[in-house]
């Protein structure tokens, strides 16, 4: 039998995912998955969990109370981008290396999600991923970079007077010694989370700029080595490959989606107490007025003949 906090003595525990050297650990594994090509049903592994932290990241940034509750945010911002960019590498390498063996070269996954997408139509699914790209780029991404750069800028411009009136709340006596401590180190904190999520974003718009260029490299390398090499019909090629690419592009770019939200939301809830749910709900429902007039107007578009 162990003693109480005997197991934390044990080497083994160094190794547990969720410790330093497990963390390093990881961040070696998505190192190299871009030099090693993984088999299709580690792929799949692979995309389905980048998926599901993105979806569990967005949830955290919902239900948070203050941004200082998520300090890790913006390293966990690095390591998803890293995650997300090696497995677009290690697809790539399997639909240019293997996209001619049909949809499923890449994996169940991307071809389930290039599949859903295109809906047998290539051209409809290609414009509809040309639409979500640029929804991505230029809406998502690039908003959330730019609120993270105001927000770091005004932060960093009201360091002084906040600093002031800490020092004036404390020779007044308004606080003591610890309060004061405590106040500077979370103005500390807030300053040096502030200026992380706005490093933070470029590697996100990065991401960005990457999906759209290996979308492309997919497509077109595809298409030359599915005709020139294995001598494949066009329009077979531009189908096959256009799946693939597709579906490459839908499985990096909607987690892609979805972490760039949630950086929006954290960075705006600077101003806010609770979570996103409570808080939207007690400024949208707390005054009737506003409610009175939307149901009004929705009650007249809905007899306006023609509508």
């Amino acid at each position: 039998m162990l003693k109480q906090g005997g197991w934390k003595q044990l080497p083994w525990r160094n190794i547990i995912p969720g410790t330093d050297i497990g963390l390093a650990l990881g961040v070696v594994l998505l190192l190299s998955i871009l030099i090693i090509p993984l088999p299709t049903f580690i792929l799949d592994i692979g995309l389905s969990l980048s998926i599901t932290f993105s979806v569990l990241i967005l949830m955290v940034a919902l239900f948070l109370e203050r941004p200082l509750d998520f300090t890790s945010f913006p390293t966990l911002l690095l390591l998803t981008t890293l995650l997300r960019l090696s497995l677009e590498i290690a697809t790539t390498r399997l639909i240019l290396s293997h996209g001619s063996e049909g949809t499923y070269a890449a994996g169940h996954v991307v071809a389930a999600f290039g599949g859903f997408l295109m809906g047998g139509d290539v051209v409809i699914g290609g414009i509809v991923f040309s639409i979500l790209l640029v929804v991505n780029f230029m809406v998502i991404t690039k908003g959330s970079g730019r609120i993270a750069e105001v927000a770091a800028r005004f932060f960093l411009d009201s360091m002084p007077g906040k600093q002031m009136a800490i020092d004036a709340d404390l020779s007044s006596g308004a606080i003591n010694d610890r309060m004061a401590r405590k106040k500077r180190y979370e103005l500390e904190e807030e300053s040096a989370f502030y200026g992380s999520m706005d490093g933070a974003a470029k590697f996100v718009r990065g991401d960005a700029i990457a999906g759209i260029i290996i979308t492309a490299i997919n497509i077109v390398g595809g298409l030359a080595i599915g005709v020139l090499r294995h001598n494949m019909p066009l329009n077979e090629a531009a189908s096959t490959f256009t799946t693939l690419t597709v579906g490459d592009g839908l499985v990096s770019q909607i987690p892609a989606l979805l972490v760039s939200t949630a950086a929006g939301i954290v960075v705006t809830k600077g101003g806010t107490t609770g979570s996103a749910d409570v808080t939207l709900v007690r400024q949208l429902g707390g005054n009737p007025k506003p409610l009175a007039v939307a149901a009004v107007l929705s009650a007249l578009f809905a007899i306006m003949p023609g509508l």
